[in-house]
This record gives structure tokens, C-alpha cells and sequence, in this order.
């Protein structure tokens, strides 16, 4: 149990680091354009890239955490 929980918990550190990577890429590659956009035009494609991003970086090390957790309390 103790392995498969480990072996778990590096692949959800392993998507924490592509999300991580994915939203810092996605931040990189907005412009200036979306940068100075009217404020009433919504989010551009890229910000919603980012949140996505984002978003799937927390639920991992939300996950991640919960693994910890758990292999924390079999260890007593």
C-alpha cells in the first residue's frame, strides 16, 4: 500500500510541475495586445489558458497533499 500511495503521489507531483510549466508557458506567450485589451472584452485565450493551468495545478497539490496525509497516518 505503502509503495502504490508513493508511487501515486510522484505522479501527482509530477503534474504539478507539467501544470506549473504549461501555465508559465501560457503566461509567456500573451502579448502586449492582451496586455492592454479594454477591460469590458472579456478574458483573451490565453488567460483562460492560464487559469486552466492554474486550476489544474491546484487540484494536483490538493491531491498530493491528501496522499501525504494518508501515507502519514498508515505510518503510525
Amino acid at each position: 500500500m505503502t509503495i502504490f500511495l508513493s508511487l501515486v503521489l510522484i505522479a501527482l507531483m509530477a503534474g504539478v510541475i507539467y501544470s506549473l510549466v504549461r501555465g508559465i508557458a501560457a503566461f509567456l506567450q500573451s502579448t502586449r495586445e492582451d496586455l492592454n485589451r479594454p477591460e469590458d472584452s472579456g478574458p483573451s485565450p490565453m488567460q483562460l489558458r492560464q487559469n486552466k493551468m492554474m486550476m489544474q495545478r491546484i487540484l494536483f497539490q490538493g491531491a498530493a497533499i491528501l496522499v501525504v496525509a494518508i501515507l502519514l497516518f498508515a505510518a503510525r
